[in-house]
């Protein structure tokens, strides 16, 4: 049985899409595996929930974002690389948000340790690639589909347990 962290932590994530693809960070890890993500992190001490999606987004995307409103929130037990194997419970807090129109997708000035590079991802691709939290990227490919006439009513705010 995996060991759960004492501590629960909050992470915004930042969803920006434009013409169905959507905004993520490409992280490589040292043993060769890929992760792709939502931009965002953890607010610090004194930070809003907003504050610190901006400031998160400016040190990995190199952009300003402004925050459309609240996409979703949902709980998720992130596996962390250690010996035993250990999860750290998370309560993922998701906002739409925009970047300006001539953005070009790439690292900022404080990237994330293992990120790579930023990219812009067709939403079909999301379920094919490893996203994290899996669970996640079907929601986004739900309400987002890669054609605009095919918009399906969005699932509810609170999304519960993804994996």
């Amino acid at each position: 049985m995996t060991e759960l962290i004492p501590g629960i932590r909050v992470a915004v994530r930042a969803l920006i899409e434009r013409d169905g693809h959507v905004l993520v960070q490409h992280k490589v890890y040292d043993n060769g595996s890929e992760r792709y993500t939502l931009p965002g992190g953890a607010p610090d001490l004194g930070e809003t929930l907003e504050q610190g999606l901006r400031r998160e987004c400016f040190e990995e995307l190199g952009t300003t974002v402004e925050i459309d409103g609240l996409y979703h929130v949902a709980d998720y037990f992130k596996p962390r690389d250690t010996d035993p194997p250990t999860k750290r419970q998370q309560v993922e807090i998701v906002f739409r948000c925009h970047v300006p129109q001539g953005y070009e997708a790439g690292n900022g000035p404080h990237p994330d340790k293992h990120q790579k590079d930023v990219l812009w991802i067709n939403v079909s691709e999301l379920s094919h690639k490893c996203f994290i939290p899996r669970g996640l990227s079907a929601v986004i490919g739900q309400s987002i589909p890669d054609e605009p006439e095919k918009l399906v009513d969005s699932p509810p705010v609170y999304l519960g347990l993804i994996d």
